[in-house]
């Protein structure tokens, strides 16, 4: 079995995919992931949406400037933020909280408080700013996953995020697209770069310890 660093030197960008199906499995683990990333006090402003429909990823496609993964990968995640955050979302969450651990939601009152001093604190802007921030921790937890599963995969911000939204009607989900995330397996024969090297700073370039 290889070791995590083993996996994370092996993964990169993909840039190009062979088609080939990630068995249910693999994609379970990899959705289960991101699912218990980190997020801020747990709330997971984002949706992850799981576009398989090749007529869908088509679609997609072309407002990305026609990045071949988006049709040759397996699975094609959509990181959408809440283009908001309303008291109910977060009264939604405190039910959650008090469901899961068995306890009275009235008792979660000075939590609730202190999320929505954060949430008030925000203009429209720095919701979504801050909402995408989350997203992007569990884009990071879901690439390490994909690792794991010896499963390739590529974040990608290159697409218009106004006409993907178009494409999944996220306006009317109070959503906002983000970032892409395709999971595949690599084609060796069409990607010069899966033989590359991995490029990354130097230990001591990198970490400064005060």
């Amino acid at each position: 079995m290889s070791t995590l660093t083993e996996l994370l030197e092996w993964r990169y960008a993909t840039k190009r995919m062979n088609g080939q199906s990630i068995p249910q499995e693999k994609i379970d683990a990899i959705l289960e992931a991101i699912r218990l990333a980190p997020s801020s006090y747990g709330l997971t402003p984002y949706n992850v949406f799981v576009i398989t429909d090749p007529e869908v990823r088509k679609k997609i496609q072309a407002t990305a400037w026609m990045q071949p993964q988006i049709v040759e990968s397996s699975h094609l995640l959509v990181f959408a933020a809440w283009d908001n955050i309303t008291e109910k979302n977060v009264d939604d969450y405190m039910k959650l909280v008090a469901d899961t651990r068995g306890m009275d939601v009235k008792a979660l009152d000075g939590f609730k408080q202190y999320i929505m001093g954060t949430v008030n604190s925000l203009d429209a802007a720095g919701k979504i700013n801050w909402a995408s921030k989350q997203a992007y921790i569990a884009l990071g937890t879901g690439l390490v996953a994909a690792a794991a599963e010896e499963v390739d995969s590529t974040p990608m911000e290159g697409f218009e995020p106004a006409k993907l939204d178009e494409v999944l009607g996220l306006k009317e989900k109070g959503l906002k697209s983000v970032v892409l995330l395709a999971l595949g397996y690599r084609d060796t024969t069409n990607d010069a770069s899966a033989s590359y090297k991995k490029v990354r700073r130097a230990k001591k370039d990198l970490f400064i310890t005060v």
